[in-house]
């Protein structure tokens, strides 16, 4: 996956580098918080960034906080990397948007498993993203077929893609998971009911 790693210093920025190189990622390199945000606002932005806070330009949480501003539609999981350490400075680091907070000198291994665990929660998220968007173009495409169905004026069947005539019923039963049942409406009923007597025979005079 293509990772974001936004540091300024060369000689710990070459070390990250190929940590993240060793397990398999894409580094995308920023050596200053600019950088790092134009990086993370592009079409193809990396979905994993690494931030140091102390950075030119912007720092990490500056950065964060535009970063979650912007709102894209794509997901970002963002990994503080920094020296500070206070609880004062994690809670502002947190609240900035990043999901993570890990404090230098760090431990390799404590990295690569929150990049691993940050790797996981995007591609769900990205999963979850590409379900609802299938559903929302599912419901789009119903629509329109029921503003557009040909229906006859006589029969009231209506006629498929495959230039077919078929009952109402049946074409929705087929589309949707609508499930009908057979009643008959008052005016229907009234309708029968005349029709019997209209042609019902009339009784024969009885002999007095």
């Amino acid at each position: 996956m293509r990772i974001l790693l936004a540091e300024d210093d060369p000689v710990s920025l070459e070390v990250m580098r190929t940590y993240l190189g060793r397990w398999g990622h894409e580094p995308v390199l920023a050596r200053n918080g600019a950088q790092a945000i134009a990086e993370l606002l592009k079409p193809d932005a990396p979905h994993v960034a690494i931030l140091d806070w102390m950075m030119p330009e912007k720092d990490g949480v500056a950065v964060c906080r535009e970063l979650r501003a912007a709102r894209p539609t794509y997901p970002v999981y963002v990994i503080m990397l920094t020296a500070r350490s206070t609880k004062e400075d994690i809670l502002r680091g947190l609240d900035a948007g990043a999901d993570e907070y890990i404090v230098k000198p760090f431990d390799p291994e404590e990295l690569h498993a929150r990049v691993r665990a940050g790797v996981r929660i995007v591609e769900l998220q990205t999963s979850l993203s590409g379900r609802i968007q299938e559903l929302e173009e599912a419901l789009s495409r119903i629509k329109t077929l029921q503003g557009l169905l040909p229906i006859c004026a006589w029969c009231h069947k209506v006629r498929d893609d495959k230039n077919y005539w078929q009952r109402v019923e049946t074409y929705i039963s087929g589309h949707t998971d609508a499930r009908f049942t057979h009643s008959i409406c008052p005016d229907c009923k009234k309708k029968q009911i005349d029709e019997v007597k209209k042609h019902r025979p009339e009784k024969e005079p009885q002999p007095e």
